[in-house]
């Protein structure tokens, strides 16, 4: 009894060890303890929001990041500007506001090519710019 046990033991254990071999699972490879493992941007996006007006003009102003998070900033000078980097592959950006003049525009730029502008002259101007494929 105590022999058939001891062989069938070993044979589970001999088919448990082809069973590693057969799937690779011994051939373990790991990053050294040094490496650096930090993710190196490729291709970053500069992305830049505008909004202009004639000098004095206060504006508030909403927007998306290019987290898509939404932010606000009020009575703000203009000229404004977000200015930021990001490596995500696409963003989507959008601003909008409202001044105390009867002007005010607005631009969406990403790596220098301008993805939307606009301008209105109506009392207590409203603008946006959106850019949904950078």
């Amino acid at each position: 009894m105590i022999l058939t046990a001891v062989a069938v033991v070993a044979v589970a254990g001999f088919a448990v060890y082809r069973l590693h071999a057969v799937f690779a699972s011994q051939d373990v490879t790991s990053t050294p303890s040094g490496s650096d493992s930090d993710i190196v941007p490729f291709n970053p996006k500069h992305v830049v929001l505008e909004v202009f007006g004639p000098p004095g003009t206060v504006a508030t102003i909403t927007y998306l990041d290019v987290n898509a998070q939404p932010q606000r900033a009020d009575a703000v000078p203009l000229p404004w500007a977000y200015d930021t980097t990001t490596t995500q592959p696409a963003v989507f950006v959008n601003v909008a506001a409202q001044g105390d003049s009867d002007s005010i525009g607005c631009r969406i730029r990403i790596d220098d090519v301008v993805k939307d502008e606009r301008s209105v002259n109506t009392l207590n101007a409203y603008t946006y710019c959106l850019d949904k494929s950078g």
